[in-house]
């Protein structure tokens, strides 16, 4: 099958004016303008009304959280004051809640342009031992590319830690379950749909046992590595008072300063490690959104680029503006930003990088995050016929200054999966039900 994308409005590719061929899954042809394919192709799309982008990617996220959006009791809160509201709500996960939040908020970043979704969960209390197989099977429902990250807690408050005994785990369960989610489900082959990481959650609810082991365990089965870092000063007192070191410090001591890491936020390191991880390679998923919500601080995502560090976007969990759209995250980083560098420093073509090819090498992944020949065919189109566009000159930079916010077509590995603004073979108001009825019970 092969499929003609014919002379887009506008696309973020090199030399392809005149649009791309896809053959199954793949991009095989990049046209200039005016450039005829070399073969003849089945279908032609017409793409003369439309943006075209790389497939998003969002590279920090918590699927679960769906359920406890715009939660009373953890309103107008930071971090810290937050997850405590709200640790007891989690500790109530089930296998069914977490199918049916993992679909819808896997539905949601579908429609605003995201093609690969990154998810850390951490949350097993009793009964959900096959979190990680359960959100692989909802991945596979919505047929979009997923990085599920086995993430852990075994540090409760009881020894020091932040989260109550009803959520934490201990490091054998951990480990053993970590290496059986990487044995069943992970696949590190070009174009796969589901990748494995390991994520312990963050300096305050794991043990340095856990992070060093997990280390381990990661490159021995050859995965990546995730994890919350340095989000708030909160964290940095934490870190200081436990083990007598800053975040990175005491990242470093554990073996997690290296190029198979990348960590959520980053906001609160000084200019000698924000060089110490562009050295090593380190990536970072900036969270705009939450990182407002919450009150945490502006990252400084400029900076660690140039350090060399990957920067990718991420949409976070509840926090981020109790959303899951990733082309409104892409516009609330360049905003962020801009406030943090000024508006000579962080242009339209800066963060939209960051959410496709950035947000790519964070997963450690080279066959998606372009649009070039030898891609995988992930592909979003945005139409500029709304209102709030009526009247802008440069498309791509209207995309983002004048606030898409849903894809009218996505393509997914060659497969149409958003058609018109609708998601292929999904009865959307049937999910948007199920949803609501297991966010009712499931914070009352």
């Amino acid at each position: 099958m092969r499929t003609l994308i014919k002379d887009p409005l506008a696309i973020l590719a090199d030399n392809a004016k005149g649009g791309v061929v896809v053959e199954d899954s793949k991009i095989v042809e990049c046209l200039d303008a005016g450039e005829a394919p070399t073969q003849l192709c089945d279908e032609i799309f017409d793409a003369s009304e439309c943006v075209v982008l790389p497939g998003l990617i969002n590279t920090h996220h918590h699927f679960y959280q769906t359920l406890s959006r715009a939660y009373g009791p953890a309103l107008d809160k930071e971090l810290f004051d937050w997850l405590k509201a709200l640790y007891p709500v989690w500790a109530n996960l089930t296998p069914k809640y977490l199918h049916v939040a993992t679909r819808l908020a896997l539905a949601e970043l579908l429609l605003s342009g995201c093609t690969t979704a990154a998810d850390h969960h951490y949350v097993f209390p009793n009964g959900l031992d096959d979190a990680v197989d359960i959100q692989a099977a909802a991945a596979e429902e919505i047929a979009v590319r997923v990085t599920l990250t086995r993430g852990s807690m075994n540090l409760s408050v009881e020894e020091g830690g932040l989260p109550p005994r009803s959520v934490v785990q201990d490091r054998d369960t951990i480990l053993q379950d970590s290496a059986r989610v990487i044995d069943a489900l992970h696949n590190p082959e070009a174009g796969s749909m589901i990748q494995i990481a390991l994520a312990p959650c963050s300096p305050f609810s794991v043990t340095p046992e856990i992070m060093s082991d997990t280390a381990a365990l990661a490159a021995q089965r050859g995965v990546r590595m995730h994890t919350h870092l340095a989000e708030t000063a909160d964290e940095n007192a934490f870190c200081l008072e436990k083990y007598g070191c800053r975040p990175l410090d005491y990242l470093e001591q554990v073996g997690w300063v290296n190029d198979n890491v990348w960590l959520a936020h980053g906001i609160h390191f000084n200019e000698d490690e924000i060089a110490r991880l562009g050295k090593a390679g380190v990536g970072i998923a900036h969270c705009p959104g939450s990182n407002m919500v919450l009150a945490s601080g502006l990252c400084p995502g400029v900076d660690l680029e140039n350090a060399g560090s990957p920067i990718g976007i991420g949409v976070d969990g509840s926090a981020s503006e109790d959303a899951s759209n990733l082309i409104q995250e892409v516009r609330q980083a360049l905003l962020i930003q801009r406030l943090r560098y000024g508006a000579a420093r962080v242009s339209h073509t800066d963060v939209l990088r960051w959410a496709t090819a950035g947000a790519a090498a964070c997963l450690g992944r080279d066959d998606i995050g372009s649009i070039a020949v030898g891609k995988e065919a992930d592909l979003v189109f945005f139409r500029l016929n709304e209102p709030r566009f009526s009247g802008s000159g440069d498309p791509l930079a209207a995309l983002i200054l004048c606030g898409a916010h849903r894809a009218d077509h996505v393509m997914v590995g060659g497969e149409w999966r958003v058609v018109d603004r609708t998601i292929v073979n999904l009865d959307l108001a049937q999910l948007l039900a199920e949803h609501r009825e297991a966010a009712d019970a499931f914070t009352a």
